[in-house]
Formats: structure tokens, C-alpha cells, sequence
């Protein structure tokens, strides 16, 4: 009988490895949860900012943060989650604007095209910033939470607290001119734009954003909105 037992002993070696193969197997998953999912956030933003929604695949993004492509899906769910995770802006852009702005009508326009490309050019934000403006041309969540953000953290503040009137259509005619000039720059690389100097844009772009801002508009300009519960505008 004992010599029966000693092949059972010898393979004992090989049934501990059996026994913990389920556990290395687990290995894969996080053993710091909060390290991991900063990790995958990062691929995400980066993989997002290079290829834009449509062409981002979740096994990119795992492979990027060196995970399983299970474990995105496990903290993330799906692809369209994790881009809403990682398109996460600073919250006190908010509140940068009003700074901005407190100096009046005034300068505004360069203020506001400076304080833009400022944020953009940050390491926190430029990643967001480009996969957002580079998924916006197919994906119509990214078209809607670009033109939110543009006109409802931005633009539309600015506005309100320049107390300008016409403001239904000069922050439409601001933001035209910021987002084309954030495709220019960062997507398309259009030269001499995409490497032309902070300051040297601020003295281009600014005053056109000014005019917008606050220059003599077109009686035509009004929108429908503005005029329709006036007596001149329901004639």
C-alpha cells in the first residue's frame, strides 16, 4: 500500500498547481482596483484622442493598458461608457471662464480665445479635447457633448455674464469660430496654424471673436427665439 501512496505523494507538486491554476488565472485582474481603472481611463483617453469613437475597439484600449479586454467591460461596460468616462473635463473650467470674463466687454475677445487654447494645450484636458472633436465628425453623442460643452460651459456663460445683446446668435457665431479654429489646429494640423505661437493666434483670432462678441450685427441676425414673443417679431 505504501508503495501505491508514493506515486500519490510525488504528484502532489502537480495538484497544488492544479488546485491554484484558477487562482493565477485571477492574477489577471486588478490587485489595486482604482490603479487599474486609472489605467485603463488613460489608454482609453489616448486610444480615443488617436482614432476617434468609431475606430476605437475595446481590444485596443485593453492591450494599450495591458489588461484583458474582460476587464474594460468589467469596470466600464461598453464602449460608448467608457468614452462618456474618459471625455470627464476639469470642473473648474466653469468657473476659469467667469475669471475670465470679469474684465468686462472689453478685450474679451482675446481673452476668451487665450483662455481656449490654454486649456486645450493642457496635458489633463488636450486628450478629451481630441477625441471628442475627432469623434464629433461620426458619432452623434460626441457631436451633441461638444456642442454642450462648447455653448453651455463656455460660450453661452460668457455671454450671459458679458450681458451682450443678441447673445442667441453671438454665441453660435463664437463658437463656430473656436471649434474651427480647435479642427484647424489639432486635427487637420492645418499649418501655418497648428504651429503658430499662443500669442500669435490670440492677435489674429481675437478681435473676429470680439466682433462677434460685441460688434454691430445685421437686424437679419436675430434669431426666431428672440424676436417671436415681441410685437415686431409676430408681425
Amino acid at each position: 500500500m505504501a508503495a501505491r501512496n508514493e506515486p500519490e505523494g510525488g504528484d502532489q507538486p502537480a495538484q497544488r498547481q492544479a488546485a491554484t491554476a484558477p487562482a493565477r488565472r485571477r492574477s489577471g485582474r486588478p490587485r489595486g482596483e482604482t490603479r487599474t481603472r486609472e489605467d485603463i481611463l488613460a489608454a482609453a483617453r489616448g486610444e480615443f484622442h488617436q482614432y476617434g469613437f468609431d475606430r476605437t475597439t475595446i481590444r485596443g484600449i485593453a492591450a494599450s493598458a495591458g489588461v484583458d479586454p474582460a476587464l474594460v467591460h468589467h469596470y466600464y461596460g461598453s464602449k460608448q461608457d467608457l468614452f462618456l468616462a474618459a471625455l470627464q473635463f476639469p470642473a473648474e473650467i466653469p468657473q476659469l471662464v467667469h475669471t475670465v470674463m470679469a474684465g468686462g466687454p472689453e478685450g474679451a475677445g482675446e481673452r476668451l480665445v487665450r483662455f481656449f487654447l490654454s486649456i486645450w494645450d493642457r496635458s489633463d484636458t488636450i486628450s478629451p479635447f481630441m477625441a471628442l472633436l475627432r469623434s464629433a465628425i461620426s458619432n452623434p453623442q460626441a457631436t451633441a457633448m461638444l456642442r454642450e460643452f462648447v455653448t453651455d460651459m463656455v460660450i453661452g456663460p460668457a455671454t450671459s455674464q458679458l450681458a451682450v445683446d443678441q447673445r442667441a446668435i453671438r454665441a453660435p457665431l463664437v463658437a463656430s469660430q473656436m471649434i474651427g479654429l480647435a479642427f484647424a489646429r489639432y486635427v487637420l494640423e492645418l499649418e501655418p496654424i497648428r504651429s503658430a505661437s499662443l500669442e500669435t493666434l490670440v492677435g489674429t483670432v481675437g478681435p473676429t471673436v470680439q466682433r462677434y462678441l460685441t460688434g454691430p450685427l445685421p437686424d437679419s441676425a436675430e434669431c426666431p427665439d428672440e424676436t417671436a414673443g415681441s410685437p415686431t417679431g409676430s408681425r
